[in-house]
């Protein structure tokens, strides 16, 4: 069970990397929106989230039944448990209006989107932020399950990336929303 969440994690991972980088290009004016290629990529992403989501939740609740069977479920060393839970249920959330916000309408053979105002702003900073923390909580239960040793110290590198790249995604909605205050 863990090896096929660590699968599809890898997928969603691929997936969000291309959906990153188109949806930058995207914010930031450099390509068109409505594209059909765009979208089944995003739709593929979510299907894996949702077979990452059934999963996980799988293991949440065995995690809990073992910890009832034992009597002590141990809050202080399971903090870090807690925060991939949290993170996972808040970035279903940020998903979700992350979904209700760039999901316009493609009239006439042009793609309108929902006005990008400062709600929305928050909210996808927020997104980003929530993201940051469970990739960065769930780096080396991946690497674990996928079998990759850590002796370069392959953690730090990861880190590294997903901070830059997160980063770069939280600049693109910071200028997308300024273009939507200016325009």
């Amino acid at each position: 069970m863990r090896r096929l969440n660590g699968m599809a994690t890898m997928c969603i991972m691929i997936l969000f990397l291309v959906h990153l980088i188109w949806g930058g290009l995207l914010l930031l004016g450099q390509v068109k929106g409505g594209n059909p290629v765009f979208a089944t990529f995003s739709y593929a992403m979510m299907v894996f989230i949702c077979i990452h989501v059934l999963i996980g939740i799988k293991l949440t609740i065995d995690t809990i039944v073992a910890a009832k069977r034992s009597g002590v479920f141990y809050w202080k060393e399971n903090c870090l448990f807690l925060v991939r839970r949290i993170s996972g249920f808040a970035l279903l959330i940020f998903i979700a209006v992350h979904f209700i916000i760039f999901s316009g309408t493609n009239d006439d053979g042009v793609y309108r989107l929902r006005e990008f105002d400062m709600t929305a702003l928050i909210s996808q900073i927020l997104m980003v932020l929530a993201l940051f923390v469970h990739l960065i909580t769930n780096i080396t239960p991946l690497r674990i399950t996928l079998g990759i040793s850590d002796k370069r110290n392959i953690r730090t590198d990861i880190a590294i990336i997903v901070s830059i790249l997160l980063l770069l995604s939280g600049v693109a909605f910071l200028i997308y929303y300024i273009r939507w205050q200016v325009i």
